[in-house]
C-alpha cells in the first residue's frame, strides 16, 4: 500500500523572498531553486537540497500537494520530482486528478457549503462593508468558495480580526491570518476531506501531513503523523497534538526538516 504524503505548500515547503528567514552569514546561505515564477519574476524558492529530497519522496510515496491557492495559483508552480498524481487546491474544494479537477467531488462540496454554511456574497459583503481602505490592498474572491483580502499588517488592527472570527464563527466559517492575508474560509471546505478521499481512492494505509497556518490544522490531525514548522500561526499559537512534531527550524529551512522528516517516515514504514 502506498504511503500518501500530503503537504501545505507556502510557508511549508517553499517561500517567498521575504519568508526565507535566512539568519546565517550570506557566505553559508544555503543554495536556492526557483520553483515559481509570476509575470516574468521569480516568487517562490526551496532549498536546492529541498528539491533533491522532494524528488526522492515523489518516487517512494504518494506525494499530494495541499494548498489553499487556487487551481490558477497552483499551476504556476513548478515542483521538482515527478509530476503528482493527485494535488488539493482551494483549500479541498478542488481534488485534481492528473492535473484535472474531479468535478463529482466538487459538487459534493458545493452542495455541503450550501447547505451549512451562511453563502459567500454575504461575508464579502461584510468584508467589504467593515474592512478599511487605509490598510486594505486587494478584495479577492477563490473559486467562488471562499474570500481573501491582502493587507498591510503594519496597519491592520488586532481586534479587528478577531471581532472577525467571531461574526464568521457564528455562520460557519472560520478566519486565518496568514502574512499579508487574511482568509475567510468555510469550516466544511476542509484540506482533510479531500486528503481522505485520496486515501480512500489508494489504499494507503499510512498518511503523513505538515502546515503552518491554521488552515492546515485539520489536515494534521487527519494525518497518522504530522510536522509543523517553528514559524506561522500554529507556531505562535502554540498548538500541538499528540501525533504532531513541531519543529524548531523557521523558514526555508524548515522546508528542508520537514522534507528530511517525510522521507524517514515513508522508509520507516
Amino acid at each position: 500500500m502506498p504511503v500518501l504524503v500530503a503537504s501545505d505548500l507556502d510557508r511549508t515547503l517553499i517561500y517567498s523572498a521575504a519568508a526565507l528567514a535566512l539568519t546565517m552569514p550570506d557566505a553559508r546561505a544555503p543554495r536556492l531553486l526557483c520553483v515559481e515564477v509570476h509575470e516574468s519574476r521569480p516568487l517562490s524558492y526551496m532549498t536546492e537540497t529541498a528539491a533533491g529530497l522532494l524528488t526522492e519522496l515523489g518516487d517512494e510515496a504518494l506525494f499530494v500537494p495541499t494548498t489553499t491557492r487556487t487551481r490558477k495559483q497552483y499551476q504556476r508552480i513548478n515542483l521538482p520530482g515527478p509530476a503528482p498524481k493527485y494535488a488539493i487546491c482551494a483549500n479541498g474544494g478542488h481534488l485534481l486528478v492528473d492535473g484535472v479537477s474531479d468535478p463529482d467531488w466538487h459538487v459534493r462540496v458545493a452542495a455541503r457549503l450550501a447547505e451549512e454554511c451562511a453563502p459567500l456574497d454575504e461575508v464579502r459583503e461584510h468584508l467589504l462593508d467593515t474592512a478599511d481602505p487605509l490598510w486594505v490592498r486587494k478584495h479577492r474572491m477563490a473559486e467562488d468558495l471562499f474570500a481573501y483580502l491582502v493587507v498591510e499588517r503594519e496597519l491592520l488592527p488586532e481586534d479587528w480580526v478577531k471581532e472577525l472570527a467571531v461574526w464568521a464563527e457564528n455562520r460557519g466559517w472560520t478566519v486565518s491570518l496568514q502574512g499579508r492575508k487574511i482568509y475567510a474560509v468555510p469550516k466544511p471546505l476542509t484540506k482533510s476531506s479531500a486528503m481522505r478521499e485520496i486515501a480512500r481512492r489508494t489504499g494507503a494505509e499510512l498518511t503523513l501531513a505538515a502546515g503552518d497556518s491554521l488552515l492546515d490544522a485539520d489536515l494534521l490531525l487527519a494525518a497518522d503523523r504530522g510536522w509543523r514548522p517553528g514559524h506561522g500561526e500554529l507556531a505562535e499559537a502554540g498548538w500541538n497534538a499528540p501525533a504532531i512534531t513541531a519543529l524548531p527550524e523557521r523558514g526555508v529551512l524548515a522546508g528542508e526538516r520537514i522534507l528530511r522528516e517525510f522521507l524517514h517516515g515513508v522508509r520507516g514504514a
